[in-house]
């Protein structure tokens, strides 16, 4: 019953009064050896002052979960869409990300001008072969054959220049 005039109005709309109250137990417990009885009335006042403790913490962390906003979930093994931290953008990283670019570059530029564009349109820009049929002045199954011919093209280079 003390728990829950101590907690505010507000408080009490995100703080359960038994999760506090079993938060007190147990730092409680974890730090009797720190209690000295010294009157009747002394342990029902420690137990007062972990009760205060725990309530300005339960209301800290509420506060900075509000101000912080929704979390980010970052891009793991369980959550491969999601963003990169910014601070794994490590030099070696951006090294490694800049000589991948290279590798594509050159590999892309070692194709002949139809297929390369072919590729870009259909892998890059995302274009289906209606869009690039229309793009290019070419029919649905020229285009479709071309990026067939292309994207072969494109792993026969790769493998070529990964041995």
């Amino acid at each position: 019953m003390l728990v829950h005039f101590k907690l505010s109005p507000n408080a009490r709309a995100f703080s359960e009064v038994e999760d506090i109250v079993q938060e007190i137990y147990l730092r409680a417990f974890r730090d009797i050896d720190r209690f000295s009885y010294q009157t009747p009335g002394s342990f029902f006042r420690w137990l007062s002052s972990i009760a205060d403790h725990v309530i300005v913490d339960r209301v800290r962390y509420w506060n900075r979960e509000r101000r912080a906003g929704a979390e980010v979930p970052f891009r793991s093994a369980s959550n491969p869409a999601g963003p990169e931290p910014a601070d794994t953008q490590t030099p070696s990283r951006i090294f490694a990300q800049q000589q991948a670019i290279e590798r594509l570059l050159g590999r892309l530029s070692a194709l002949p001008e139809d297929y390369r564009q072919a590729i870009l349109l259909a892998k890059v820009e995302g274009l289906t072969t209606a869009e690039m049929a229309e793009r290019l002045g070419k029919s649905r199954e020229a285009v479709a054959l071309l990026v067939f011919r292309a994207v072969k093209r494109f792993r026969a280079v790769c493998d070529t220049t990964e041995a």
